[in-house]
């Protein structure tokens, strides 16, 4: 009988996440607010809009995501690179990047490849992780559409694959989709989780599933789940 995996500590569990606050009312306000709390909570890294990497670093955020062609990844290439570009100048050492996601459901996967081959050659020496929109490609019915995204993403240079933006209908995070990310670049890549974790039963099934990173707006909540679940 296999071994049921030991559940992660409230410590362990919060170096693997990325605190996220992407909302567009977001004020600066906020962002230091965010730079506080993870602070207290002791998480890996904090993910904000690019217009606000130099607030998060100047409130003494030790670890800054930013996003690129954030949310829906109809930016053309040259101008999510140039934002990526941007915002690590201000201090983000990640950046999350999001995937056309039309041109992956098309079948074009070479300029899927590209696109992230550019963010890539304008981020040298930061950590890059490319959302796929996972709930939308296996809404298409065919897995092999999520297995072909990560695979152009591991081809362009990326460091992780990320499940959502959190924002699109179709959906954030599932099991499934961490399955067959894992399996597809499990080992060479990270795979972040995110969109839709808001307890601890949740962010402990995605770990399970082969998630490395999390990306969480709802962090406390969370972490505090861990004594009850």
């Amino acid at each position: 009988m296999a071994e049921t995996p030991a559940r992660p500590t409230r410590e362990q569990l919060a170096a693997l996440v990325d605190h996220t606050l992407l909302k567009p009312e977001s004020t600066e306000a906020d962002v230091i607010a965010l730079v506080a709390e993870a602070a207290e909570l002791n998480v890996y890294a904090i993910c904000v809009s690019p217009s606000m990497v130099a607030v998060a670093v100047d409130a003494g955020a030790a670890r800054v995501a930013a996003v690129a062609g954030f949310p829906s990844g109809k930016h053309l290439s040259a101008i999510k690179a140039h934002e990526a570009e941007l915002a690590v100048a201000a201090g983000a050492t990640e950046i999350d990047m999001v995937i056309d996601v039309g041109a992956a459901l098309a079948g074009d996967l070479d300029a899927v490849r590209a696109d992230i081959a550019a963010v890539r050659a304008a981020t040298s020496g930061a950590v890059l992780k490319v959302i796929v929109e996972s709930a939308v490609l296996l809404g298409q019915g065919n897995e092999d559409l999520l297995v072909q995204a990560c695979r152009a993403a591991e081809d362009a240079g990326a460091d992780f694959v990320k499940t959502s933006t959190g924002f699109h209908p179709a959906g954030g995070a599932s099991v499934r989709a961490v399955e067959l990310m894992n399996a597809t670049v499990g080992g060479r890549l990270g795979v972040k989780a995110s969109g839709g974790i808001r307890t601890a039963a949740a962010a402990i099934a995605m770990l399970d599933a082969g998630a490395t990173r999390l990306g969480l707006s709802g962090t406390r909540a969370v972490l505090d789940g861990l004594s009850s679940t």
